[in-house]
């Protein structure tokens, strides 16, 4: 997928470790695919937290300058991609103040859906506001509460959110953690290797952070539970009455990194099943199973294995291409795309394709990409997707564009293979999709496939007059 989706957040926290920033550090680094445009770490020594955030990605964010003004055994971090809130340095997360409850900071992936609200309502009792994204919103309530306790303060907070989010809460001598009632956004829970006899802690949006710090796997934060780390140990306890669960199934889709476990399920797993199941399910005339990287690389894996047809990389990615580049004054057509994606004439020409991609939302891209192999000699294209129509805006995370802008909700099938100008086109079925992450309880949500939204809150029409795109 290139362009299409806006990656939504990653948060990590760490607890009891003497090199608490330079791990956060690390961990950022393992989850920048999940925001690119800012990033911060939060660091406490017991008596201060200091926070250093920024525009950009992480290596060119955190020197070792920067880390050394870091110091302390606990740290959180997030690397963020604006989806709510403008893209302006006072919107990149963690949040730090110093209030009645001490000395706070916090960052979290999701988006309090009723944020706007409780912002309103914060600010007739005083409280002022420097950003415009909704995790400051949390802070404040936490400053507001009447509770004397710092995970006390957090609860009642807590309590008061509607919508997706998994938070990182850092106080001057513990982490807190907690993801919402219905677990829509991941949040793992590691052990590090022993620090002067006391074990270390990490949380991270995804576990291909704790591969890189070598820690060890343990569980996930469960929806609607608080986890505090402290002098005094680790203290799990339920914040709020359970709900069904809603876990997002487009970090499966997309989000994530393959390499990663998100729910319990490894995204590897899941991903190489869309593909065999799609193969089985939309079969197609053709010589080879090309994917479109990086996002589809896993489902042509299981199409091709399913389906018997010879895998071929055939379309190359630029991974250098940054978010802005200088085109050329003179217009070459779809230059956007050719500027990430190279084809291999010699594997495509004169062949029948298999183009497997994670989606289509407006399809302009799609039929880029189609045009481009049928350039470089391809003979018939047919383009498979290993998830179902996206008909429906996300408001739990994932910044996708309103309905009037989403291919499929305004066009059936056929229209849209006319349109991105393929052979053929299939969607894996949602009784696919659900078989492929193994959802043998309905445990997740399909709203952008179903409409179905899981959660009351307030009217898309309410927040498209707001101007207010889901994320943290």
């Amino acid at each position: 997928m290139l362009d299409k989706f806006h990656e939504e957040c990653g948060v990590v926290a760490i607890y009891g470790h003497p090199e608490a920033s330079k791990l956060a550090y690390l961990s950022l680094y393992a989850l920048q695919h999940r925001g690119q445009e800012s990033a911060g770490i939060s660091s406490s020594d017991g008596a201060l937290i200091s926070t250093h955030k920024a525009m950009g990605h992480v290596h060119d964010i955190f020197t070792n300058e920067v880390l050394k003004k870091l110091p302390g055994a606990l740290a959180i971090g997030h690397t963020r991609y604006s989806t709510a809130g403008d893209t302006v340095e006072r919107n990149a997360q963690p949040f730090s103040v110093h209030c009645n409850k001490g000395r706070i900071a916090v960052a979290h992936n999701g988006n309090i859906t009723n944020a706007a609200e409780l912002r309103a309502h914060l600010e007739s009792r005083g409280s002022i506001f420097q950003a415009s994204s909704d995790t400051e919103v949390i802070l404040h309530l936490v400053a507001h509460s009447r509770e004397r306790t710092m995970a006390g303060a957090l609860r009642d907070a807590l309590l008061q959110l509607d919508g997706a989010f998994s938070l990182v809460f850092l106080a001057e001598d513990r982490v807190i953690v907690a993801r919402d009632p219905w677990g829509f956004r991941p949040l793992a829970m590691g052990q590090l290797e022993m620090s002067g006899g006391r074990p270390s802690y990490v949380f991270a949006s995804e576990t291909c952070a704790f591969d890189l710090l070598n820690a060890v796997y343990l569980n996930d934060v469960q929806p609607g539970e608080m986890v505090i780390v402290g002098p005094e140990g680790v203290t799990r306890e339920r914040y709020a009455p359970e709900k069904p669960r809603a876990q997002c199934v487009f970090e499966h889709v997309y989000f994530s990194r393959p390499d990663s476990i998100v729910f319990g399920r490894s995204v590897q797993e899941s991903r190489e099943q869309m593909g065999k199941l799609l193969a089985r399910q939309a079969p197609a005339p053709a010589d080879i199973v090309v994917p479109v990287p990086d996002s589809g690389n896993a489902a042509a894996l299981g199409y091709s294995e399913e389906s018997g047809l010879p895998y071929r990389q055939a379309l190359i990615r630029n991974h250098y291409v940054g978010r802005t580049f200088i085109e050329p004054s003179q217009a070459i057509r779809d230059f956007g795309v050719k500027l990430k994606l190279n084809p291999v004439r010699s594997l495509l020409e004169g062949r029948s394709v298999i183009l497997v991609d994670d989606s289509i939302v407006r399809g302009t891209t799609s039929r880029k990409i189609v045009r481009m192999v049928r350039q470089a000699g391809a003979r018939e294209v047919h383009m498979r997707i290993s998830c179902p129509p996206t008909v429906s805006p996300c408001f739990y995370g994932v910044d996708t564009p309103n309905k009037s802008e989403l291919i499929a909700a305004n066009s059936t099938t056929e229209e849209i293979r006319r349109f991105i100008e393929a052979d053929s086109l299939s969607y894996l079925s949602l009784d696919n999709l659900s078989r492929s992450v193994a959802d043998d309880r309905g445990e997740y949500c399909y709203a952008c496939y179903t409409g179905d939204y899981p959660t009351d809150f307030i009217s898309i029409e309410q927040l498209v007059r707001a101007g207010k795109k889901a994320g943290c």
